[in-house]
């Protein structure tokens, strides 16, 4: 029997994403970089955190009915590598502040991997 409990579970479930997601995003709108970009794209911020607290759901190891398709909306967006770097900054960040500090290195891991992922599907390095 695994007793391990998985990140999502150590990280505050639900809750805990939502806080964590709510402070890193009023930092992204309001980030001289990322700001616009986000702000463009996106009007319904309630169902954005709904949607991304269900990503984040599914790869903490919680329950989550997230359909994909991410790299694709992140395409033809104008973001480049300075992007990714200011991004993963402020989740870092946040993570830190936000988050006990073992489960915080584990998030800005997954979230390091997702960047370097999305980059190199976005960018063409």
């Amino acid at each position: 029997m695994n007793t391990q409990r998985s990140l999502y579970d150590r990280i505050g479930g639900r809750e805990g994403l939502a806080v964590l997601l709510r402070h890193f995003y009023a930092d992204v709108r309001q980030h001289e970089e990322l700001g616009p970009i986000f702000n463009r794209q996106i009007s319904d911020w309630p169902a954005h955190l709904e949607k991304i607290g269900t990503f984040w759901a599914r790869l903490t190891g919680g329950p989550s009915n997230y359909a994909g398709g991410m790299p694709a909306k992140h395409m033809n967006l104008g973001i480049d590598p300075s992007h990714f770097a200011a991004w993963l900054q402020l989740w870092s960040f946040n993570c830190t502040c936000h988050l006990p500090k073992t489960e915080a290195q584990e998030m800005i891991g997954l979230a390091r991997e997702i960047g370097q992922r999305l980059k190199s599907i976005i960018c063409e390095e």
